[in-house]
């Protein structure tokens, strides 16, 4: 008997030994593979990869550490141009922030009586909140940012919610930031009140936050071609072979005061063109007739194969104080680089790059697309 217990224990111990044995070695083939993952992104990160650095960027915010009612998604896009990364974050939605002050034990009762803050406090509390989040969040990036593969960041917080009036499942912008890494970096996170410092930092965003007032991003991620050569079919004249940033200026005057007419005509509004120029540039005025946002609008628009610089930006800031515009609109084939977004912050400017440009394009019925490195080469 004795004999017999003594060799199903050896049996059963060897039998959790081959199990063990097998479960380490399944471990370490797991461990080998994911750190053979690590370095072919590392090693694709330090080389300047564009996917490489977005995919670790996005790595970084997952290790986000944040208390279980708060789950963060996020989306980002990484313009190599301009070393710019654009993020769309999911905030905290407002009726999931913890409500709870204290637990009272009322003895008269044998109860347990539970004390939640007042919505006043919980409006500020939200606010603030959703401030701090925006900044860790870039904070972190930039920190992890070794190889200043990132010039800028465009932060855009948004929040998945029910609209009250309709019922409708919504995702309003309530927040919007783009800074510099030099100038970020500047800031004493650990000493500052994430609104004021949110607010020096030039962002965007009402002045209640959990009101969730949609606001205009500073610079929109492109949802419908993240890629400029990406072809296209196009209505009327137009059609797949043509690439915008290298048709005929002419051509192309005529496809932006078409554009531009269609959007502003639909509301009762004007468009003139005023001049055209060989080198691409359109100028044109559109007349918006609506009493609170419209007036006379001065549209620039620039055929380009490289990032528009900050004089581009500036001298239509000069055009619209000299024609007593009420806004300016800059749309270029290309992209503008930071100091371009940076001085249109605060001013009645919009920069449209290639990829609104062919949303806008597809919004009136057309199609087209922008290859940057085939324009160039057709100038050689």
């Amino acid at each position: 008997m004795i004999a017999q217990k003594n060799t199903e224990a050896r049996e059963a111990f060897e039998r959790a030994s081959a199990k063990r044995e097998r479960e380490e070695a399944e471990f370490l083939a797991t461990q080998k593979k994911q750190h053979v993952q690590i370095d072919a992104l590392h090693e694709a990160y330090e080389s300047g990869n564009p996917e490489a650095i977005q995919d670790y960027c996005e790595l970084v915010l997952s290790h986000s550490q944040y208390p279980d009612w708060f789950t963060p998604a996020f989306e980002t896009e990484y313009h190599p141009n301009t070393k710019t990364l654009v993020v769309d974050y999911e905030l905290p939605r407002y009726e999931d922030m913890p409500r709870l002050k204290e637990v009272r034990y009322v003895q008269s009762r044998d109860e347990i009586d539970e004390v939640e803050i007042t919505e006043n406090v919980a409006a500020k509390l939200y606010d603030s909140v959703v401030y701090q989040v925006a900044l860790r969040s870039i904070h972190e990036l930039f920190e992890a940012d070794t190889r200043d593969a990132l010039d800028s960041i465009a932060f855009n917080g948004c929040v998945q919610t029910v609209d009250k009036g309709t019922g409708q499942e919504v995702r309003p912008c309530i927040l919007s930031l783009h800074t510099r890494k030099a100038e970020f970096l500047k800031v004493n996170l650990a000493q500052v009140d994430p609104k004021t410092c949110f607010r020096s930092l030039k962002g965007v965003g009402s002045s209640k936050l959990h009101s969730l007032t949609p606001i205009a991003p500073i610079i929109q991620m492109d949802r419908t071609d993240k890629r400029f050569v990406e072809a296209r079919s196009v209505e009327g004249t137009i059609d797949d072979s043509t690439n915008l940033a290298a048709m005929d200026w002419e051509d192309f005057e005529h496809l932006i005061r078409e554009l531009f007419e269609k959007e502003f005509t639909a509301s009762g509004g004007e468009v003139k063109i005023t001049q055209a120029s060989r080198d691409g540039g359109v100028d044109a005025v559109a007349f918006d007739p609506d009493p609170i946002r419209g007036g006379k609008i001065v549209i620039q628009a620039m055929r380009y194969t490289n990032t528009v610089g900050v004089s581009a930006v500036r001298d239509l800031f000069g055009t619209v104080m000299n024609e007593g515009a009420t806004k300016g609109i800059l749309v270029t084939t290309s992209d503008y680089g930071s100091d371009a977004y940076d001085y249109a912050k605060g001013k009645p400017l919009t920069l449209l790059n290639g990829s609104n440009l062919l949303h806008l394009l597809e919004k009136h019925g057309h199609r087209a697309r922008i290859d940057l490195q085939e324009a160039k080469k057709a100038k050689e």
